[in-house]
C-alpha cells in the first residue's frame, strides 16, 4: 500500500482520495490482445471532485465489432488519438496515492497493468475496491451491472459504456455505498477493506 494511503487508512473515509476509474477496450481480455481504447479517471475526497481526466486512446490494433457494438467507439474516432505511452504520465498522476474503485475492478485493473507492462512501467500501487463485489456482498440489486445499479438508486446515467460517463455513475454508486455502509459503522479506509 503506498505510503501516503497507508497512512489515511485509519483516518475517516471522508479524508480518503478515491480514483473512480473505468476503460473501454478493443476485446475482452488483455491476454488476448485487447487494449485500452478509453480511459476516465474521477478523483474525489471528501465527496467533492477534485481531478478527472479522460479520452480515448489510438490503441494501435482493431477494436473488435462486440467491443464497437457496447460502447460505440470507432477505429476512426481514435485514429488520430493518443497512444498510451503518450498518456501514461498523466494517468499515473491521477491514479497515485488513492484508493482506486472500479466496477468489476478485476477488468479494468488487469487492462491497465497491461498497458504500463506493454510500455515497461508499472501501474501506481493502490489498494482497489469493486464496487460490482460489494454489491453482491452487500446489497440485493435485481442485477449488479452498473447501469442497473444505478437506476436502482436513481442515479442519473447519461453515456453509458463510455469511460468518462461510467466513471461519474460509478462515483454516484460508491457515494450511496459509503452512506449505508456508514450507517453499519464503517468509517475508516482499514474497515472498508475488510469489507
Amino acid at each position: 500500500m503506498p505510503s501516503s494511503v497507508k497512512s489515511a487508512s485509519g483516518r475517516p473515509l471522508a479524508e480518503v482520495p478515491f480514483a473512480f476509474l473505468d476503460t473501454e477496450t478493443t476485446g475482452l481480455s488483455p491476454r488476448t490482445g485487447g487494449r485500452v481504447c478509453e480511459v476516465a479517471v474521477i478523483s474525489v475526497q471528501g465527496g467533492r471532485e477534485v481531478g478527472r481526466y479522460a479520452t480515448l486512446l489510438n490503441p494501435e490494433c482493431p477494436i473488435s465489432y462486440g467491443a464497437m457494438m457496447v460502447h460505440g467507439i470507432t477505429e476512426e474516432m481514435v485514429e488520430q488519438e493518443p497512444t498510451f505511452a503518450e498518456v501514461a504520465d498523466e494517468v499515473s498522476r491521477h491514479l497515485e496515492g488513492k484508493v482506486l474503485v472500479a466496477h468489476n475492478a478485476p477488468f479494468d485493473v488487469s487492462f491497465m497493468q497491461a498497458e504500463f507492462a506493454r510500455i515497461g512501467r508499472t501501474m501506481p500501487a493502490a489498494p482497489v475496491l469493486c464496487t460490482l463485489k460489494l454489491a453482491r456482498r452487500h446489497f440485493k440489486f435485481p442485477s449488479n451491472s452498473l447501469g442497473n445499479i444505478a437506476a436502482a438508486l436513481g442515479i442519473a446515467s447519461a453515456g453509458a459504456h463510455r469511460a468518462q460517463a461510467d466513471a461519474a455513475v460509478l462515483s454516484g454508486i460508491f457515494a450511496h455505498f459509503l452512506g449505508e455502509f456508514d450507517k453499519r459503522g464503517v468509517r475508516t479506509l482499514e474497515e472498508l477493506l475488510k469489507l
